[in-house]
């Protein structure tokens, strides 16, 4: 025999009608299905474990690179300083390739003095005019000029002086005689003219 329902019971049975309509009316819940197959933590971990593996990858290359990059720098910072040493050491081979012509032609003015009796001393100081014009003419295709300072106005900057005289024959203030010739390579002063400085005579 079936029991009548109480008043408790059809409160009952009216809330769970409620929950169940709600439930099937609310489209943004996840309805729990056969065909459902919620993630689990260890597909979350292989997950991760992956992107690590793809990232460590990434970073090895880089790291390869790295290294690749620095020895390429300190094989050119080798070879660049040993370029440069070799600069240094051999600077002035061009000019002494061009000098030695001049010391051949020392040679054979020197072996033609010896060979000649005394009446070649004219000869032999045209040769050494000769020798000397070339050897001028090597330097000043290297850049080394003469500084000529006679008569010129005194310059500290081109002139040593060692002394003054007193003439009229110079104006006061330029050279009056030069003692030893000064040279420079362009624009660099390589040795100053030593002169002596005319200065007005005394009455």
């Amino acid at each position: 025999m079936k029991k009548p329902k109480t008043k408790t019971d059809a409160d009952s049975d009216l809330m769970e009608e409620s929950a169940s309509e709600a439930a099937s009316d609310s489209p943004g819940l996840p309805q729990a299905g056969p065909d459902s197959t919620p993630e689990t933590p260890d597909s979350a971990t292989d997950e991760m474990l992956q992107e690590l593996k793809v990232q460590a990858e990434k970073a090895r290359e880089h790291w390869d690179q790295l290294l690749r990059t620095t020895a390429e720098f300190d094989n050119f910072r080798k070879r660049a300083a040993r370029e440069k040493e070799e600069a240094v050491r051999y600077a002035n081979h061009k000019l002494l390739e061009r000098l030695l012509p001049v010391l051949d032609s020392f040679d054979m003015a020197i072996a033609a003095a010896s060979t000649e009796g005394a009446e070649s001393s004219q000869s032999l100081k045209e040769g050494i005019n000769m020798v000397l014009q070339q050897f001028r003419a090597v330097l000043k295709e290297a850049g080394m000029e003469e500084i000529e300072a006679h008569g010129k106005p005194f310059d500290p900057n081109l002139h040593e002086a060692v002394s003054e005289l007193e003439t009229a024959e110079v104006q006061e203030g330029h050279v009056a005689h030069q003692i030893r010739k000064g040279y420079r390579l362009r624009d660099r002063l390589v040795r100053p003219s030593s002169v002596i400085v005319a200065k007005k005579p005394s009455a």
